[in-house]
């Protein structure tokens, strides 16, 4: 398979510049792909490539995220972060797109869907939490540490440990039999990728984190009303809660996805997705 090639580029928004990704045909239908956190686009390339076949597949940075400026409103929400993304879009020039969302993207998504409904044609979430209140209340307090550059360096150390740990546990510092998710580390590689993606913004990650974790989606998803896709790969730590997420959104359906750390698995994630969008 030939592989596709993603570049990358800034759009002016009031904030400063956001950083996207971007792969695929000119002319093909647009497919705006949002993030997880803690990290930044560059976890979404993989996929975006699969899905670069067929798309024109645009992916931001989130403000304070990744080479994204750092966003102006504090304390930080979701509302806001997705406004932000949208306003990106329109610089863009982008008059309706399909959009994805992983994780805190899903929530952006949700968003711009209820907000943008003739421009936001279908909508993918991959992974939506729907936590307990003592879970959320454990999350918001440990989840994303506030980090700050320091002569010893500790930050390097703690971004380091953040990322390795989310890859072997869930939640990431619950270091014990019952948090281990069985999948072990990626290679050293990808580990040392992601960790930097981290490090340029260590300073501001932590915002939109926590705005994800606090966000009560419940009382939002009922109010979409286009086609929703609600998804979870095999290995997320949020499939658990999928059954649910699909029933909360009108007419919403759900997949189980493909495995995303194998070719494999991404070709059959992105036939799933591609189906999907596509359909009449």
């Amino acid at each position: 398979m030939t592989d596709i090639t993603v570049r990358r580029g800034f759009v002016d928004i009031a904030e400063g510049q956001m950083h996207y990704r971007t792969c695929g045909p000119d002319n093909g239908p647009v497919l705006v792909m949002l993030h997880g956190s803690p990290l930044s686009a560059h976890s979404v390339v993989p996929l975006m490539k699969a899905m670069g076949k067929t798309f024109r597949v645009i992916a931001p940075d989130m403000l304070g995220n990744g080479d994204s400026s750092p966003p102006q409103k504090i304390p930080v929400t979701i509302p806001y972060l997705s406004e932000a993304m949208t306003r990106a879009t329109d610089a863009l020039g982008l008059k309706e797109y399909f959009l994805y969302g992983y994780h805190t993207g899903g929530n952006l998504g949700i968003e711009a869907a209820i907000n943008r409904p003739k421009q936001v044609k279908k909508l993918i979430i991959d992974g939506m939490g729907l936590y307990s209140p003592d879970d959320r209340a454990g999350l918001l307090n440990n989840q994303a540490p506030e980090m700050k550059p320091d002569l010893e360096g500790t930050q390097l150390l703690r971004a380091w440990a953040l990322v390795r740990d989310g890859k072997v546990f869930w939640p990431w510092w619950n270091r014990t039999d019952k948090g281990v998710r069985g999948f072990g580390l990626p290679d050293a590689d990808a580990l040392h990728d992601d960790v930097l993606e981290l490090l340029k913004s260590v300073r501001t990650y932590h915002h939109a984190y926590r705005a994800a974790l606090g966000y009560d989606k419940i009382p939002r998803v009922k109010l979409l009303s286009l086609p929703v896709l609600v998804s979870a790969s095999e290995k997320d730590m949020l499939r658990t809660y999928l059954d649910k997420a699909a029933a909360l959104v009108p007419g919403g359906r759900s997949a189980v996805t493909g495995d995303p750390a194998s070719e494999e698995g991404r070709q059959r994630t992105a036939k799933i997705y591609t189906d999907f969008l596509l359909e009449k």
